[in-house]
């Protein structure tokens, strides 16, 4: 019990180490707010060890990946791990009264998980059913949870507290994981379909981060408006964006607009 205090403590000393200095000028203020990043100081500090992490490690491990697996063949395992998603964002779509996505997700899982081969093809969206979006972050942000403070996760990368504990819990909606009890390997399931997701992904963005790395003058800034924006606009779900609320810069990116009266 006491170790657990004192790792407590220790990690809010680190965080409140890691907080960056508020401004007292209003326009500085104002920008303060807006990118809605008090860890900067912190954050920066993991994004350069993330940085380290993805050049020695992610970057040659995707550029092999591509090198060995033929275009089609990461496209079947890109599918695949999709579908393996599917009955996530299933419950997540429940879980935000979105029956009608809900609908979709079931049809694309049944489709692809047989016609598909395993979900090796996208059967699905191939005839009209669109992949949804639907993870336990969005679903607390459909709950009116705030997305709390900019966050840089060690190897995982941009996020925030809201979709930190939104990942973990993904971890535990996963019916696969509950339907086999006794299953031994279940950890090393989600660990090694998130490597493999992970390094799918960093294949198909080799040249687009590069470029954006090359172009920035502050890489890590254009990260943050980057993740900040795509999030958003993920929340949305296609909606429009939100209208601006006069000074109050600090709300949620993608949060509804309060209906006028």
């Amino acid at each position: 019990m006491r170790l657990h205090r004192l790792i407590t403590v220790c990690a809010v000393l680190i965080v409140l180490a890691g907080c960056a200095t508020v401004p007292r000028d209003p326009a500085a203020l104002g920008a303060f707010k807006a990118t809605n990043d008090p860890l900067e100081p912190l954050n920066r500090k993991t994004f350069a060890f993330n940085q380290g992490v993805d050049r020695f490690v992610l970057k040659p491990i995707a550029k092999a990946y591509v090198w060995v697996i033929p275009h089609a063949g990461r496209d079947g395992i890109r599918n695949f791990i999709k579908n393996l998603h599917e009955p996530i964002i299933l419950v997540n779509n429940l879980l935000q009264a979105e029956f009608r996505r809900a609908g979709t997700t079931v049809g694309r899982f049944v489709l692809n998980s047989t016609i598909g081969v395993a979900g090796l093809m996208d059967f699905a969206g191939r005839h009209g059913l669109e992949k949804q979006s639907g993870d336990f972050g969005q679903t607390l942000y459909v709950w009116g949870v705030h997305e709390g403070p900019y966050l840089v996760l060690p190897v995982m990368g941009p996020s925030n507290p809201r979709d930190g504990f939104g990942m973990g819990a993904d971890l535990f909606l996963n019916p696969f994981l509950w339907l086999v009890p006794r299953f031994k390997y279940k950890t090393s399931l989600s660990v090694s379909e998130a490597a493999i997701g992970g390094i799918d992904e960093r294949s198909r963005n080799l040249d687009t981060l590069d470029e954006i790395q090359r172009e920035a003058v502050d890489f890590y800034a254009s990260m943050r408006s980057l993740y900040r924006q795509n999030r958003a606009a993920e929340l949305r779900q296609g909606g429009p964006p939100p209208t601006p609320k006069g000074e109050d810069l600090y709300d949620d990116p993608g949060a509804p607009s309060p209906a006028a009266p």
